[in-house]
């Protein structure tokens, strides 16, 4: 089998296909270049990027069929809860209103309307319910509580996203680029990309303007992200969201300004951190590097396949197991609370496609290891090749205009 190791120009001479014999561990193994990375095989190894041994029915044969069924009574239940929380932890934060409650409102707070999104995006996804009424009024009154965040027919992209993740033509993850375009980004660009914290706060503008050298925009009913049958809900969802914007000037007048801003403006910040750092670990950071496809090389499958779980500790259950992520990408119908059952299930057919997440303790404190360590590391993949990796650009460690030049 492979192992990739990436070639760091920093470190490595610039590679040219080709290869060799190497003596590793006592064992000669052959060793091959391809696409700027050092690829060792071994037969004890294992490769992620070889086509898998199964097929995506027999996962689906391995699931049961419970799994499947969709209460809408449970999905609703779900959705109060978590509203009369949010509501409630308002409402405590204004009755104290002292600045030791303060932030500890802005992260429980935060945190709860992460855990709303998620609810609003199995309604994007159907799993909330089978009734199609049912999904589209649910989605659009809790993604339209974030106003400039998500409109609901943005979830239309997001399951785009779901079918083409691993594809690197024409996903919309805001996050993979090709070596061309690292090189002709500006500094400003590089930085806010790279450098930590900035790309936590990068959702929104993603889904106004999406990723620079893409046209189109969420919100737009004409965008090229949408079908033109489907515009008329894009502009429902725009006028939804836009209805929020008003109720947040009113509540400014009524309220005051600074008011606002701690009941709901720093909680919307903590809310978009975690649907950033979410997304960007489900499909990054991994210890072990994790392939990308082109053409050919591409299928549902072993785009799904390339999907991270992760482990929130506490968090698991307040935002509804969204780390249990694989299963979701390949079947993103099955409801949040049946995905654990679904992904052991499903486990015995993965086998090492399937990347056990590291435990966690009460507080996920251990992903931020991985987070920034691949925001420092993953920076581009080749514009060759259809089965391509994340590589390092030492350039993009110093931040200096003169050695991103």
């Amino acid at each position: 089998m492979i192992l990739t190791v990436p070639n760091v120009s920093s470190t490595c001479p610039a590679a040219k296909d080709g290869g060799g014999l190497m003596m590793i561990n006592g064992k000669t193994r052959e060793e091959k270049t391809v696409n700027g990375f050092h690829k060792i095989t071994d037969e004890d190894e294992f490769d992620p990027s070889a086509p898998p041994p199964f097929k995506i029915a027999e996962i689906r044969a391995a699931i049961p069929k419970h799994c499947w069924v969709k209460d809408p009574l449970r999905s609703l239940s779900y959705v109060i809860r978590d509203i009369l929380v949010v509501f409630g932890l308002a409402a405590a934060a204004v009755r104290f209103d002292n600045w030791v409650v303060w932030p500890f409102y802005w992260i429980v707070q935060g945190t709860m309307f992460w855990a709303l999104f998620v609810l609003g995006h199995d309604c994007g996804h159907g799993s909330f319910s089978d009734n199609p009424k049912l999904n589209s009024v649910v989605g659009h009154l809790l993604h339209s509580f974030y106003s400039c965040t998500l409109p609901w027919m943005g979830e239309l992209a997001t399951e785009l996203i779901i079918r083409i993740t691993g594809m690197l033509k024409t996903t919309n993850l805001g996050y993979r680029c090709p070596r061309s375009y690292t090189r002709l980004c500006a500094f400003s660009t590089k930085f806010l990309r790279f450098k930590v914290p900035f790309p936590l706060f990068a959702y929104p503008f993603y889904l106004w303007s999406r990723t620079p050298g893409k046209k189109g925009s969420h919100f737009n009913p004409n965008s090229n992200l949408f079908l033109p049958g489907e515009r008329r809900y894009v502009l429902t969802s725009t006028v939804c969201w836009c209805v929020m914007i008003a109720l947040l000037l009113c509540a400014s007048i009524v309220l005051g300004p600074v008011q606002l801003l701690k009941i709901y403006g720093v909680p919307y910040l903590v809310f978009v951190m975690w649907l950033d750092i979410v997304t960007y670990l489900h499909h990054h950071g991994h210890e072990q590097k994790l392939p990308w496809y082109r053409g050919k090389e591409w299928s549902y499958l072993r785009g799904g396949l390339t999907t991270v779980d992760r482990d929130y500790g506490w968090f698991n259950n307040i935002h509804h197991d969204i780390g249990t992520h694989v299963i979701h990408h390949l079947f993103p119908q099955i409801p949040h609370y049946h995905l654990i059952e679904a992904t052991e299930a499903a486990k015995p057919v993965l086998g090492k496609y399937y990347r056990e997440p590291k435990k966690s303790g009460p507080l996920p404190f251990h992903l931020f290891r991985y987070l920034v360590r691949s925001i420092k590391q993953d920076h581009f993949v080749s514009d060759i090749g259809d089965v391509v990796f994340y590589q390092t650009d030492p350039k993009l460690s110093g931040f200096s205009p003169s050695k991103m030049d």
